[in-house]
């Protein structure tokens, strides 16, 4: 690892007109129904994301469009399209939202389906802050019941937020794998040599019940098996008991088997397992999308949690770190993760920030959102604003 640093109602979207205003120099914005960009701008997306300068899974084509199909029926989710010239530079989809933190006042918040664990939208490296300026004039321009811009899970390091500004209301720290270290060393320094000599044993044992063996899928023709394998060795764990997993929806199992297929198809899917004579006790799904790489999905068999099978097939999957063309893992995983941030020892700052839009009667409901916020931080003990 290196050092570098359908969808919604067609028949309403048909209907929804463009709007193209012009920004800086150059630079200019449409807003057009996100189904009708996702249909019409795929190759151009493809490129785009090869040329971002931060890279985002969940902000891809492959992946947008799988979550799009699985969004109900009506519901309004708009993308706003940044060219300079011919060439487009940024998309960032959004949707109107009634309520900003319990609060009756309406937003323009970026759209992040359920599955997808980072927002930072996909934008030309080099052009950051024409595409804001673009996407900003877009939307004060535009007849918008909103008055503010709310973004979340949004990276706060880098050069995509930086170039917007803003100010930052929440703040998460997740688990992060960035490292010059070969896997053996990572993984020494990282864990304590008595917790080293626990798993050691763990896996040991494992192996007197039979043959242990970490996979990683190479063939498509097993994609619907594996597939198959995770939503069940999830569903029937605590997730299946809390109603989460994916498999607890036909709608969500189908996501899941879309997009895995998607990512497959371009060439970003890496599926890892650990067997026990052939059965997964432990599964996992990274989307790799160089110089960046995702952890989406990870499961494991309950019967089997005494030998830790989740945490093993982490242990393998360190060899992330041996990829010359990843810089970096996200562990997508949620703050204080008691499995993962003792593995990793890299953290990530996921941010929400809040943008005014133009007219003094929308600066004012943003001054006072924020104070509001400002004030309920000062009487909440350990706030993170």
């Amino acid at each position: 690892m290196g050092r570098i640093g359908e969808m919604a109602d067609g028949r309403a979207a048909a209907r929804a007109p463009l709007i193209a205003v012009p920004a800086s120099p150059g630079a200019h914005a449409v807003i057009r129904p996100a189904a009708e960009a996702a249909a019409a701008l795929a190759e151009e997306w493809v490129a785009l994301a090869a040329q971002a300068s931060e890279p985002n899974a969940f902000a891809e084509h492959w992946f947008f469009a799988a979550a799009l199909r699985s969004v109900p029926a009506g519901c309004d989710i708009r993308m706003i399209e940044a060219r300079r010239g011919g060439r487009l530079i940024g998309l960032l989809p959004f949707e109107i939202v009634r309520f900003y933190a319990r609060l009756p006042v309406a937003v323009v918040q970026n759209w992040c389906p359920d599955h997808g664990f980072l927002g930072t939208p996909l934008v030309a490296a080099g052009e950051e802050e024409a595409f804001w300026a673009a996407a900003l004039t877009a939307l004060n321009e535009a007849d918008l019941p909103a008055n503010l811009v709310h973004l979340w899970r949004m990276a706060e390091d880098g050069p995509v937020a930086r170039a917007l500004g803003g100010a930052i209301v929440h703040r998460r720290i997740r688990a992060f794998l960035q490292s010059d270290l070969a896997p053996a060393a990572y993984y020494e320094q990282a864990v304590r040599q008595k917790k080293r000599k626990e798993l050691r044993r763990l896996r040991n044992r494992l192996a007197d019940l039979g043959r242990v063996e970490a996979r990683i899928l190479d063939d498509p023709g097993q994609l619907d098996a594996w597939c198959a394998a995770f939503l069940a060795l999830e569903q029937a764990g605590w997730k299946g008991r809390e109603g989460s997993a994916l498999a607890c929806s036909a709608k969500g199992a189908a996501f899941f088997r879309e997009v895995a297929a998607a990512a497959w198809e371009a060439e970003r899917l890496q599926f890892r397992r650990l067997d026990l004579d052939g059965r997964p006790i432990a599964m996992l799904v990274n989307f790799l999308c160089p110089p960046g790489g995702f952890s989406f999905k990870t499961a494991f068999d309950e019967d089997f949690g005494h030998f830790s099978p989740g945490v093993l097939l982490q242990i393998e999957n360190l060899d992330l770190l041996d990829r010359p063309d990843l810089a970096w893992v996200d562990s997508c995983a949620a703050q204080d993760h008691p499995m993962i941030d003792s593995l990793w020892t890299e953290r990530r700052s996921i941010v929400r920030i809040t943008v005014p839009l133009a007219g003094w009667k929308r600066r004012l409901v943003w001054a006072c959102c924020r104070a509001l916020e400002l004030a309920s931080a000062r009487l909440r003990r350990g706030a993170d604003l």
